[in-house]
């Protein structure tokens, strides 16, 4: 399993003594294969909110549609304010990706891929954007197997 934390936030709360701080995390869980999840958690101390979060990652993996190491068609990913564009490349071209968007695609194993993030620069919404385009994606023999049994 590829686990990436993708980002870590600290957060202050002011109190009498002074300021206590809290932390989340937002982590990536992938097989390289097709298989994903995002997970995001929070604790008073680091690792134990990347604990939480890889954990609720693990729980929440969903599998998608890759051909190949690219994808099988170009998509755009709108999650809150975040919109990432995601556009198969041939062999050679690389991730070109950055932040949230390449720990995603490299989790789900795509290894060529051209994106670019148009909306909010949040990690989360970024991240769970990425995601959403990659919940889109169909191959063709599946979209051809399923209008077969409707008809």
């Amino acid at each position: 399993m590829i686990e990436k934390v993708v980002f870590i936030n600290r957060c202050a709360k002011v109190v009498k003594g002074g300021r206590r701080f809290s932390f989340s995390a937002l982590s990536v869980v992938g097989d390289g294969k097709g298989k994903i999840g995002i997970g995001y958690g929070k604790a008073n101390e680091v690792p134990e909110a990347i604990r939480k979060s890889t954990a609720h990652a693990n729980k929440h993996m969903v599998t998608v549609q890759i051909k190949g190491d690219t994808i099988p068609h170009e998509v755009l990913g709108e999650y809150d304010g975040g919109c990432v564009l995601l556009r198969p490349a041939t062999t050679g071209t690389g991730l070109i990706a950055g932040g949230g968007v390449r720990a995603v695609l490299e989790a789900a194993g795509v290894k060529n891929v051209l994106t670019k993030s148009l909306g909010s620069k949040n990690h989360i919404a970024v991240v769970n954007a990425t995601f959403e385009g990659l919940r889109k994606l169909r191959v063709a023999e599946a979209y051809r197997n399923a209008l077969k049994s409707e008809g």
